[in-house]
């Protein structure tokens, strides 16, 4: 069974913060497989589905993000799961702009609370990474006042557009593989 795990934080006064990219995102593949993220299990909201005829388990730590790893492991000791094959990582890239996305695999947290707490956890890098670019249009200077203010509507406009390509990007890992995948949504644009 593959666990997809979606970061953010729990509580309505974060729903719609750039910092609950990878929550959104489980959200909109659960919605669109017609399930509920509700089980409680490993301090975390849970659904089990099938996404191209893989078993999988969807879930949202309910730890806040810089204690999100506790969960993760707890899930993947659960589900006798492996890092480095069995774990999707959905998070949100304050270095990467908004209507970006890229995977990656075996990479540092990048100053991530999210990431860095599971690479704690996990005593490891080895697993894959959804990045869902979040970064402003200008640059500020506040980062952490940034991803967990409410979005403005025309940015949620165009998160809305990368939930759609997590998802993609999610099917292809699960269909084609990472390398596929990576080789598929980690092209640069040519403009």
């Amino acid at each position: 069974m593959k666990l997809i795990v979606g970061l953010g934080n729990p509580g309505i006064e974060y729903q719609f913060t750039p910092h609950n990219a990878g929550f959104l995102a489980i959200d909109r593949i659960a919605s669109d497989l017609q399930v509920e993220v509700r089980n409680r299990q490993c301090r975390a909201l849970t659904a089990r589905v099938v996404i191209e005829d893989v078993p999988v388990l969807l879930a949202k730590p309910e730890t806040y993000m810089n204690l999100s790893g506790l969960s993760v492991r707890e899930l993947l000791q659960k589900n006798d799961g492996k890092p480095e094959s069995d774990l999707i990582v959905i998070q949100d890239e304050l270095d990467f702009p908004l209507g970006t996305l890229r995977i990656h695999t075996r990479r540092s947290s990048a100053g991530h609370n999210g990431i860095e707490s599971i690479i704690g956890a996990l005593d490891t890098q080895d697993f894959l990474r959804i990045r869902i670019g979040v970064a402003p249009e200008h640059k500020i200077a506040e980062g952490k006042e940034y991803l967990l203010a409410a979005m403005r509507k025309k940015d949620l406009e165009v998160l809305d557009g990368m939930l759609d390509t997590a998802e993609d990007a999610v099917r292809a890992i699960l269909r084609d593989g990472p390398a596929a995948a990576m080789n598929r949504f980690n092209r640069r644009d040519t403009e």
